[in-house]
């Protein structure tokens, strides 16, 4: 089975991708940050050590992992993120192996994981195609401003404390810009499409 990676910065059209992938591709996706919402989930060892790292100001009243709080902290400090991931990739990524092992058993030709950190975790060897979704920043922040509601600010502190664009496109098999609309998006991954699942289109 084929593995790719989808991988962006925040608002760049990743999660698009994804469901262009899944919904026009038919090839199964895996949001992992869905995964990781599930390996911190209340009474997981994975939230509790994370609460024992960062403290009790991490957990919301309800039980749950308070990820704003947790990002506040993190943000901007390496070595506190470094901890967090130490703490969390490992559930995460052997969660993300058993999904792929059971989509390889029911014999899919292909399947996908969308993954924000993929480059900077230095995971990219994971996938056989890596694809990098990226956006110019003052794309990235019109979009966090209109679809989050963040202010100008806080959008663009959000997007330095990521890795820049060109250096996910550094990593990747196949780079998508999405500077425009999504339209333009889906047209550029329909061109990519041999690249990404391996199979040339037929010679006319």
């Amino acid at each position: 089975m084929r593995i790719v990676g989808i991988t962006g910065g925040i608002a760049s059209g990743k999660s698009l991708v994804a469901a262009l992938l899944r919904d026009t591709w038919g090839v199964p996706v895996l949001d992992a940050d869905l995964v990781a919402r599930r390996v911190t989930a209340p009474g997981s060892p994975v939230l509790d050590a994370v609460s024992a790292a960062f403290g009790p100001g991490v957990i919301a009243p309800d039980g749950t992992l308070d990820r704003e709080a947790l990002g506040t902290l993190v943000s901007g400090d390496p070595e506190a993120r470094r901890r967090l991931e130490a703490l969390t990739h490992p559930a995460i990524w052997a969660a993300v192996d058993a999904w792929l092992g059971e989509r390889a058993a029911e014999g899919h030709p292909l399947a996908a994981v969308e993954a924000a950190l993929v480059v900077e975790t230095g995971q990219a060897a994971r996938f056989d195609v890596l694809v990098a979704v990226v956006a110019s920043p003052e794309v990235q922040v019109r979009r966090l401003v209109a679809r989050r509601g963040l202010d100008e600010g806080r959008a663009r502190a959000w997007l330095a404390s990521q890795a820049p664009a060109a250096e996910k496109a550094r990593a990747a098999d196949v780079v998508l810009e999405n500077d425009g609309e999504e339209a333009d998006l889906a047209a550029a991954l329909a061109a990519a499409w041999p690249r990404i699942s391996g199979v040339e289109p037929p010679r006319t």
